[in-house]
């Protein structure tokens, strides 16, 4: 009979989505998570059974637990076009994207559960910003408008100018007071 398990494993997913949010998949060895995550190598290893299942778990949890309660949010405002700015641009908005916006441009393209798991992602924003645009959520199956493509991929390049020490509010405030005026 092994020994009990000396951690919380919600706690070390949610330190570890943390972690790679801030510092990329390939930023961070297995060395730092053990000391990051204060979890011995051998119980990192018998519960996600390698970098890359903690790295899946993490993103789950990201998704989950960040990104997918912030669309929440936008889609059950009163005015949810000011709640998308709120969320995503403002100067309080938080940075509840930067492990989605790492793992579409680092790992997408190199493991299939990750493109699984981002592309499903992506299809919760661009219904968001359907509804946010007042064009209803897209379905499954159906497309999202090109505008919605377009404001979805403004967002994310603004959170990314943010990652970079870009005061990107200025810009998401003219991105957003458009959405707000009249259609023409």
């Amino acid at each position: 009979m092994g020994r009990p398990r000396a951690f919380d494993e919600t706690e070390v997913i949610r330190a570890a989505a943390s972690l790679f949010a801030g510092r990329a998949y390939d930023g961070i060895s297995v060395d730092d998570l053990v000391t990051h995550l204060g979890v011995h190598r051998n119980s990192l290893y018998k519960v996600f059974g390698s970098k890359r299942g903690l790295y899946l778990a993490a993103l789950r949890w990201h998704l989950e637990h960040q990104v997918r309660p912030l669309l929440a949010k936008v889609t059950a405002a009163p005015d949810p076009a000011q709640a998308l700015r709120d969320v995503f641009v403002a100067d309080t908005a938080s940075p509840d994207l930067d492990l989605l916006l790492l793992a579409v441009v680092e790992r997408a393209p190199v493991d299939s559960e990750v493109a699984e798991e981002v592309a499903r992602a992506m299809r919760d924003f661009d219904a968001a910003i359907d509804l946010t645009l007042g064009e209803g959520a897209a379905t499954a199956d159906d497309a999202p408008s090109p505008l919605t493509y377009a404001l979805t991929a403004a967002i994310l390049g603004l959170r990314l100018r943010v990652r970079t020490g870009v005061d990107a509010a200025r810009a998401g405030t003219v991105l957003f007071d458009r959405i707000h005026q009249p259609q023409r």
